[in-house]
């Protein structure tokens, strides 16, 4: 069985579950789900400017109403139980857990746990974060010694 740790920032939807679990063809895969809520991993201000790039300017004003910390975790379980749900739903296994510090260290820590054979990174664009090569992928890639996968989640259906 291929062993994927894939690190999300909300649910998954039906097109992504779709993506990753026929990435590797008929062979079977379990997932272990790192889940970040969107308001723990990036500041407000480079959300906007990503909302910006993407050209959705309304938002870009509404970044300030993205639950953040504490605010954020309900959110976030909904969202990882979601995943997982759906995951299973389509035949894997799949398990995970929330992320509430230190995302790339949880990472780490899942691909030796697990023995992981890859990391899937699927978020949206963040545009200011790639430039600069600071954003999960970009970072995981000097840090989990497995090959990491950068792909971008399908919009909410």
């Amino acid at each position: 069985m291929f062993t994927s740790v894939l690190m999300i920032e909300k649910a998954l939807t039906s097109a992504d579950v779709e993506f990753v679990t026929t990435l590797h063809g008929d062979e079977s895969v379990a997932f272990h789900v790192l889940l970040q809520p969107r308001g723990d991993q990036a500041d407000r201000l480079l959300r906007a400017i990503d909302d910006v790039a993407l050209g959705e300017l309304d938002e870009a004003v509404r970044e300030r109403e993205t639950p953040e910390g504490q605010d954020a975790k309900p959110f976030g379980e909904r969202a990882l139980e979601v995943s997982l749900q759906a995951l299973r739903i389509s035949g894997s296994e799949a398990e995970g857990r929330l992320i509430e510090d230190h995302p790339l260290d949880a990472l780490r820590a899942m691909v030796e746990e697990t023995g992981a054979d890859e990391v899937i990174v699927l978020t949206d664009p963040h545009y200011v974060e790639e430039f600069f090569h600071r954003d999960w992928a970009s970072r995981a890639r000097h840090k989990v010694g497995v090959p990491v996968l950068k792909l971008f989640s399908h919009s909410k259906e």
